[in-house]
């Protein structure tokens, strides 16, 4: 499996996801927000946590429109991988990948701690690993996390079991709870917490391991 992992002015995660797809038995290449091609046989693109140009405007909208990204739609069109965490996740929303919007947060706070999760579907490369019902705990970093659609899209996401995450309690107003959601044909996911920071024992957890080696799996079977 190799990754490729995008860098943007202001990402302070990607060096976090890098060692998190590399634990996990991926090759890893970092890929410049100005490149205009990924690299050759990349599975998958990890678009990582951070403030991305400051979070001018509205938070990913700046880098949406990187000459990156271009690649990244053609990735991700002919059935390529991609995850977006937190910053990464308001990305894919501005590009039109995923549905819906990421709004400031309801006490208007920035959110720091971990929190519980509840998985929605197993039935994903993503989350085939752990048990749909299962309990994890991932950290929160964000201060524009509150997941917000209109009520069609919702009903949407979840008559396709497009759900991926929940938050147990609500962290931040978003729209049923959700932490983490699925493209149509699911090899996209979104999601806020940030698994690769909960990838080895020595950062306190490592519920979110599971999600890297469950997608290197399920990606070489498919």
């Amino acid at each position: 499996m190799k990754a490729a992992v995008l860098v943007f002015p202001g990402s302070n995660c990607d060096r976090d996801l890098a060692v998190a797809f590399r634990n996990a038995g991926y090759s890893v290449e970092m890929v410049w927000h100005k490149d205009t091609a990924l690299p050759s046989g990349v599975d998958i693109v990890g678009i990582p946590g951070g403030f991305s140009f400051g979070d001018y405007l509205r938070c990913g909208a700046i880098a949406a429109r990187s000459p990156i990204v271009g690649a990244l739609k053609a990735h991700v069109e002919r059935g390529g991988y991609a995850m977006g965490i937190c910053n990464g996740f308001q990305v894919l929303v501005e590009t039109g990948l995923l549905p819906g919007a990421l709004v400031r947060n309801a006490r208007l706070k920035f959110i720091c701690k971990p929190v519980e999760l509840t998985v929605e579907t197993s039935a994903s490369d993503f989350t085939s690993g752990y048990a749909k019902g299962q309990t994890v705990t991932y950290p929160v970093a964000h201060h524009d996390g509150n997941y917000i659609a209109d009520p069609e899209t919702l009903k949407e996401l979840n008559a396709a079991d497009r759900v991926a995450f929940r938050y147990v309690e609500d962290v931040n107003g978003s729209s049923e709870k959700i932490a983490g959601i699925l493209s149509e044909n699911r090899r996209v996911l979104g999601l806020m917490p940030h698994p690769e920071r909960a990838a080895d024992l020595a950062l306190g957890g490592a519920d979110g391991a599971e999600l890297f080696r469950s997608l290197a799996i399920g990606a070489v079977a498919a």
